[in-house]
Order: C-alpha cells, then sequence, then structure tokens
C-alpha cells in the first residue's frame, strides 16, 4: 500500500485489498513455512505472500531440476536403483541447486519470523486500510468465506480454490504452472488408460521426471486455499469488531466484544 496515495497513513497495515487480490499480515508457523519450502522452493515465501520471492524460486527450481535431472533420480532411489539415479543425475549443475534450496528454506523461516513481529506491531498500532477496491476491470471487497469450499474447489482443479479467495494473480501462476506439468507429464492420459484397466499403458505414457512435480504443487494449493480462508476470515472479524466498537459504542457505555457468544456490557 502507498502511504502517500492511501487516505490511511500509517505505518504498517494489517492488509491490503486491491482489485488483484487481498494481502494480509497474520501469525505464522515458521516451522511450517520451513517445510513447505523444503517440499518445494518458494512455496513458503507465497504462503508469506512475498510472490515476486516465491515465483522466482519456483522458476528457478523448475529450471534446474530439469537440468539435473532430480526427479528421475528420486524416482529410482525409491525403487532401489541406486546405480540408475547416479546415472541421471547431472553433474553440473547440482552446486547451482543446493545454496539456492538451502536459502529458500532459510530465507523463508526469517521472513516468518520478522513477519509475526511486524503483525504484532500492526496490531497495536490499529493500523487502518482500505476494504473494498473498484475499478474498471474488477472489484474485490473483505467479506468471509467457506474454509471447507476452498478445499473443494482446490481439490477439484488447483488454482480454483485461490481464484474462490480472489487472488488473481496466485491463481493464474498456479493454473499456469499446473496446465505445464499435466501436459508434459502426460497425465491425463495416464489416468485415461489406468481408469480402463491398462495400467502398463498407462505407466509407459506417464513422463516420471514431470509427474513428481504435480503432488507438491496438489497439495500446496489445498493447503494454501484453507489457511488463507481462515486467514481472511479472522481479519474480517477483526475488522467487524473495531467497527462496531468505535462507531456503535454507546456514549458512556464500553463494549467488550471478545470470543463469548454474547457481548458483556457495562458501565465504565
Amino acid at each position: 500500500m502507498d502511504n502517500f496515495r492511501s487516505r490511511y497513513r500509517n505505518r504498517r497495515y494489517l492488509a491490503h485489498v486491491s482489485i488483484l487480490g487481498t494481502t494480509q499480515l497474520h501469525k505464522r508457523n515458521p516451522i511450517t513455512i520451513a517445510c513447505w519450502s523444503m517440499a518445494f522452493p518458494g512455496f513458503g515465501h507465497l504462503l508469506l505472500n512475498k510472490y515476486l520471492r516465491g515465483y522466482a524460486l519456483i522458476l528457478w527450481e523448475m529450471f534446474i531440476n530439469q537440468k539435473i535431472h532430480l526427479n528421475l533420480a528420486m524416482v529410482h532411489t525409491f525403487n532401489g536403483q541406486f546405480q540408475a539415479a547416479r546415472d541421471v543425475l547431472d553433474p553440473k549443475f547440482m552446486s547451482l541447486y543446493i545454496p539456492v534450496y538451502l536459502f529458500a528454506i532459510y530465507d523463508s523461516y526469517r521472513t516468518a519470523v520478522d513477519l509475526n513481529k511486524i503483525y504484532v506491531l500492526a496490531q497495536r498500532e490499529n493500523g487502518r486500510f482500505t476494504e473494498f477496491s473498484i475499478g474498471a476491470l474488477e472489484i474485490n471487497y473483505l467479506d468471509k468465506r467457506k474454509p471447507w469450499l476452498a478445499v473443494v474447489w482446490s481439490m477439484g482443479i488447483p488454482s480454483v480454490g485461490q481464484l474462490y479467495l480472489h487472488r488473481i494473480v496466485l491463481a493464474t501462476f498456479i493454473l499456469i504452472s499446473t496446465i505445464v506439468i499435466v501436459w508434459n507429464s502426460n497425465l491425463i492420459l495416464g489416468l485415461h488408460y489406468l481408469i480402463l484397466g491398462d495400467w502398463k499403458i498407462s505407466l509407459s505414457f506417464l513422463d516420471k521426471q514431470w509427474l513428481m512435480y504435480f503432488p507438491s504443487f496438489y497439495f500446496f494449493t489445498v493447503y494454501d486455499a484453507y489457511a488463507n480462508t481462515v486467514e481472511n476470515n479472522n481479519l474480517f472479524n477483526d475488522i467487524q469488531k473495531k467497527l462496531l466498537i468505535e462507531k456503535y459504542q454507546p456514549a458512556g457505555h464500553l463494549i467488550a466484544i471478545g470470543d463469548k457468544k454474547h457481548a458483556d456490557f457495562g458501565h465504565v
């Protein structure tokens, strides 16, 4: 959010609502973030809403992985074919892969710790932000959504759960990545013959190097859609609570709005 253009000029903001999506601060478990970076470099940064860094790390991981045939070597290793795994690896790019992989884990953990501190400060400063954005192409607004529905949509087609949350750029990136992975791995064709009961032909069509990307992308989109829907709802509840206290509190009374089912009223 641009501090010089926004009508709310604060040091820190809890969220930013634009026509391309809602970006917000909330507490995250740094270990969980680091684990997602271990699963696929860049995923941890996407969970932190560090999109440019996340996209760069994901593209780098796929580029280097394709060069050294790491996924194919992993498949051979799982099958106990250790010599075949050594044969397919290209050592020329191995030295480029390991430092970036370790950096992705370290940087996502460090950033998660720092953003948790910034979130606490933003909460104390009560930084207001625009909750509604309208433009020539889109309308976006802060409201509540159902986490289970985001999971169902993500399980159906990766990226649709993100689209349900109005995260346009991330949804586009995940959709394009999914199409590339599914196309190059021949996953649809493999599933077709598997349904027909011809599993040997199904295996022969699959490209294992590309197929190994799919599980990580698939489960990440499901987790990301669920986690961000929950936090989006928490942000909505927090903003509504502050609005009720600031605008609709009777003069001379204090309305305490907490986790209880009913509000407590008391004289000051």
